[in-house]
Parts: structure tokens; C-alpha cells; sequence
């Protein structure tokens, strides 16, 4: 008995604990408290159950609205999301939990919607000169509820005007303005007005509830006191970099252009900023700048001006030869050098020769009317001041044919048979001359036989005696020179005296000579000169060869044969 009596109180036991652990069905929603939020933002309301396995929910508006929101139903529980928030929001929302066919329950959860999302924007207008009307407006943009919505107008701390929306019926954002009018004094200038826009709803946590905006009460005027100043000065040196800044007074601020006054007295535009800079100033860059400003409220113009100079040391920029460096002799030529550098720069132009300067020379140009050979070569252009030098150098070229054309002989051109002879031809010109050897021949023509200025004949026979020519050429003409080779024997100075001297005796009806004749050896025969005693003077030339020693006795037997001939070389 006692057996069975602690059987049942352990199975009652049991089915208590049993009893005791099964939860009961239950819900709740999540925010659950009163719920503030602004337009625009996002908004999700959870209802979860617990004690029931297979929940069905339902969502719904107190009033029966429209939801304005996606509602999602999980195992357990349910969520309706808004995405954005509007005023459509603006309700008390029921989550309706059914469990099985009898278990029902439901919960609320007020949302209340405002919107006050930015400050109030403050508009003074006209806005004129000091002592005359003006109207403040402040603008509160997409307020709502609008009827909670107080606004006040204060200069510093003494409010001007306030007005608030009580009466307002709004159901949507509103933009909501207040304006208002005075005379302002001249020690309101520059004071601030505010507009503080309060939205305090009540019994609602969010922030902010009042917006505040200030702006300064300002009169136009100017542009006035316009200045220029000038980095690093009115006179920096080329390379600087050069910085001009306008300043002025005005209100609105002014709008500021930078102009030039060009040499050919035109106006360049440069900026249109307060500030001009110039970065590696050139000597291109003085002159007059000028800075205009204008308030176009109060529709004046001011100007204020300033002259920079670059300084630095020359440069050089241009030296140049007209018609061209290359010329042809006869040609009139100018050779022209410009320098630029502050302070001017003094200019010289020169030629050079050999490494010295030479002239002629010129402040900057030279005129060379009728340019000979002698004018070609370099010329040098200097330009100088405090700050430096500068030089550059130039070449005229002269072109013209061959001149001077000399023909030198090693060692005689009377030689002995078997001697070596070496004849040098030189002659100058622009290109230079190509030199060419010609022989006559016993026709009298010329015959070419070599080209280059040495002509070396070795081991001279007689048949290399004779007229020998050097030409010189090139594009611009031609120039010639010629000499004699005759072979020179030891007795030709004997025959020479004894041929003068018979023509001495010869002569009749003259009285003897004072003195002996003077004589000469040419290549082409001997000249004779003598006096008489009554001063007349009298020259005689023999043409004659002479090839040998064997020949001195034929040619001297022809000479007295044929003395009677001569009578035409005897003194008259």
C-alpha cells in the first residue's frame, strides 16, 4: 500500500514539472515604447511571438489606412519595414497573433513623423546703402508638423520679430517663411541677424528642435582703396618669378581683371583673379599693368596701375647677315645685331681676325656696300650692361673666282739639262680654284698635262723646254699665268758680251761710249743698255737661244755674217 501511494506522488510530480516547463503563448513589438522619426529616414517594427509554434500575423493601422510599409512574416515573427518614412506614417500600428483556432492576441505601437532637416536660410534684400530700408527673410524648408513650428528675428540679441504656426492644419512637408522690414542705422553695419526656427513637439526625444542661422547686415558699396602690391618688386630680375596682387574694398566683392598696355598702345586682357602671377619673367614682360575692379551691384569701377621693369644682363636676339652669310663678291650686305636687357645694353658689332678683334666695327650694324673677298670671315656681336655679357658670333662667306694666281719655280726657270724642276701655281678664291698645268705646243696651242698646283718635271731634257700655263678655276671665273723653261749653259753670259760688244764696234758714226752697256739675262735673249757721250741712251734686245756650248761658234759666225742686218739695234 505504502508501495503504491509513492508511485502516484512521483507520476503527479512528473506531470506538474512537465506542466510547469510548456511556455504559454505570449507576443510582443519591438520598439514597443512611442516612436519618433523623421521623413526620409528608415523604420522597422518587429512583433514576435514565443509559445506558439505555427503563429499566423496581421498588420494594421488603428484607423484602417494604408500601412505605407512591406510587411515580411517569418516562423516567429513578423516585421513591417518603412523605406522612406512619410507622413503616411504617421499612425498607431496594431500586430494582430493568431495560435491555432482560439489563441489570439494584439499590440499597438504609436509612430509619430516630423521633419526638420536642415537650418533656415537667411535672405537680406535689397540690400543697399546704410539708411535705407531693408527686408530679412528666413526660410524654413520641409517642416512638418508645422503647427509645432515657432520662429524668431533678432539683430545680436534684440529680437526684431517672431511668429509661430499654431494654426497650421499641415498633413505633408511645408516650407515656411518670415519676413521682415527696417531701417537699419549706420552702426547696424556689419551686426549679425539671426533666425532661430524651434520645432518642439512635445513628448518626443529628437535633435535637433531648434536651428539657428546668423548673417551679417552689410551695406554696397565701393570698389574703394584700390591697391596693387608687387612680389618681389616693380624691378625684379629676368628668371623672378613675379606676383601682382589687387586688393579692394567692396561689397559684394568686386570682380577683378588684370590687363596690359601693349607698346602698340592696344589693351591685352590677362586674368580675371586677384592675383597675377608670372612665372620666369622675361624683359617681354615690363611695361604698364593694370588692375580693374567693378562692384556690378553698385555698378563702379575703380582702377589702379602699376609699371614693372624687368632687369637683367643681355640677351642677344638676333644677328643675322642680309641678303645671306653666302654671298658673291660685289654684293651689298648688311650685318644686323639686337640685344635686349635692362638697363639697354650697349651693343658692338666687329669683325674678328685671327682671334683679335678687329674692325670695322658698329653700334649694332654694319653696311659693307660692294662686300670683296676681304670681308669674309667672322663677326662677333657684344652686348653688355651692369648685370652681364653676351656674345655670339656669325660668318660671312664671300664667294668670287680666282685672283692672285703666282707660279713659283725651283730653282730657276733657266736650267741645266738633267736638273730636277718643281713649279708651284697658288691662287686664291671662294670656292678654291682647281689648278690645272698646260703646254704649248710648236703649234702655239695649248695642251693640258696636269692637274694639281706642283708640277715637277725630273731630269729635264730639251724637249721639256718651253711655255708652261697655270690655270686657276671655279664657278665665278678663271685666271692664268704662264713662264719659260729654257736650259741655261755656262757660256751664254760670254757669247752675251761678246755679242754686245761687237755690236758696240759695229756701229758707225757714233762716238764711243762713255761706258760699257749694262746687260741682262733674259729667258727670252739679252738686253743691252748703254750711253753715248752726248747722253743718249740706247737699249738693245737679241732674241736668241743658245743649246749647248758646240753652238756658240755657229751662232757667233751667224752674227757676223748678218751684222750689216742689225744696224736697226744701234744707237740713233
Amino acid at each position: 500500500m505504502l508501495k503504491e501511494m509513492g508511485r502516484t506522488s512521483q507520476a503527479v510530480l512528473i506531470i506538474l514539472y512537465v506542466f510547469m516547463t510548456v511556455k504559454a503563448f505570449e507576443m510582443e513589438i519591438i520598439p514597443a515604447n512611442r516612436i519618433v522619426k523623421q521623413i526620409g529616414e528608415t523604420l522597422t517594427l518587429t512583433c514576435n511571438t514565443t509559445g506558439c509554434a505555427s503563429p499566423s500575423f496581421s498588420w494594421r493601422t488603428q484607423m484602417d489606412n494604408p500601412l505605407g510599409g512591406a510587411v515580411n512574416n517569418y516562423r516567429t515573427y513578423s516585421t513591417l519595414t518603412m523605406n522612406p518614412v512619410s507622413t503616411v506614417n504617421s499612425h498607431d500600428y496594431l500586430c494582430t497573433v493568431f495560435c491555432g483556432e482560439k489563441d489570439k492576441k494584439e499590440k499597438s505601437v504609436k509612430v509619430e513623423i516630423y521633419s526638420f532637416p536642415r537650418d533656415p536660410v537667411i535672405e537680406i534684400s535689397p540690400s543697399l546703402a546704410a539708411a535705407e530700408p531693408v527686408t530679412v527673410t528666413c526660410k524654413i524648408l520641409d517642416v512638418y508638423p508645422s503647427h509645432y513650428l515657432e520662429v524668431l528675428l533678432k539683430k545680436e540679441d534684440h529680437v526684431l520679430h517672431g511668429k509661430n504656426f499654431y494654426e497650421d492644419e499641415s498633413t505633408n512637408t511645408e516650407n515656411k517663411t518670415v519676413t521682415y522690414s527696417f531701417t537699419p542705422t549706420a552702426e547696424d553695419i556689419g551686426k549679425e541677424i539671426t533666425c532661430v526656427a524651434k520645432l518642439p513637439i512635445p513628448n518626443t526625444d529628437f535633435e535637433p528642435k531648434e536651428r539657428v542661422t546668423s548673417e551679417k547686415l552689410t551695406a554696397n558699396f565701393g570698389p574703394q582703396n584700390t591697391v596693387i602690391t608687387a612680389s618681389p618688386g616693380n624691378w625684379p630680375m629676368e628668371g623672378d618669378t613675379l606676383n601682382l596682387t589687387c586688393v579692394t574694398e567692396s561689397n559684394p566683392p568686386a570682380q577683378i581683371a588684370w590687363r596690359k598696355h601693349l607698346a602698340d598702345e592696344s589693351i591685352q586682357l590677362l586674368t580675371k583673379t586677384n592675383v597675377l602671377s608670372i612665372p620666369d619673367a622675361h624683359f617681354s614682360d615690363s611695361g604698364l599693368y593694370i588692375c580693374e575692379v567693378t562692384n556690378l551691384v553698385t555698378n563702379k569701377t575703380e582702377k589702379a596701375t602699376v609699371d614693372i621693369v624687368i632687369q637683367g644682363a643681355p640677351n642677344i636676339t638676333e644677328l643675322s647677315v642680309e641678303p645671306s652669310t653666302t654671298v658673291r663678291e660685289g654684293e651689298n650686305v648688311s650685318i644686323q645685331c639686337s640685344a635686349e636687357g635692362n638697363p639697354s645694353p650697349r651693343i658692338i658689332l666687329r669683325r674678328k681676325s685671327d682671334g683679335a678683334d678687329m674692325g670695322p666695327y658698329s653700334e649694332g650694324r654694319i653696311l659693307l656696300p660692294s662686300v670683296t673677298f676681304l670681308n669674309g670671315g667672322d663677326y662677333e656681336c657684344v652686348a653688355e650692361n651692369k648685370f652681364g655679357k653676351s656674345r655670339s658670333a656669325i660668318t660671312l662667306n664671300v664667294e668670287y673666282g680666282p685672283k692672285n694666281t703666282m707660279i713659283s719655280v725651283i730653282p730657276a726657270t733657266a736650267v741645266k739639262e738633267g736638273e730636277t724642276v718643281i713649279m708651284k701655281c697658288t691662287s686664291s678664291g671662294n670656292p678654291a680654284p682647281v689648278i690645272s698645268w698646260k703646254k704649248k705646243k710648236t703649234t702655239g696651242e695649248p695642251e693640258k698635262i696636269y692637274t694639281d698646283a706642283t708640277l715637277t718635271i725630273k731630269n729635264i731634257k730639251s724637249q721639256d723646254l718651253g711655255l708652261y700655263e697655270c690655270e686657276a678655276y671655279n664657278q665665278f671665273g678663271k685666271e692664268e699665268k704662264d713662264v719659260k723653261l729654257l736650259v741655261q749653259e755656262g757660256k751664254l753670259f760670254l757669247l752675251a758680251l761678246y755679242f754686245i760688244k761687237q755690236m758696240q764696234n759695229f756701229c758707225p758714226g757714233k762716238k764711243a761710249s762713255t761706258a760699257a752697256p749694262a746687260w741682262q739675262v733674259l729667258s727670252e735673249g739679252v738686253r743691252a743698255t748703254w750711253k753715248s757721250r752726248d747722253g743718249d741712251s740706247s737699249t738693245a734686245l737679241v732674241m736668241f737661244w743658245c743649246l749647248g756650248l758646240q753652238h756658240v761658234f755657229q751662232l757667233h759666225n751667224l752674227l757676223l755674217d748678218q751684222i750689216t742686218s742689225l744696224s736697226r739695234l744701234c744707237p740713233q
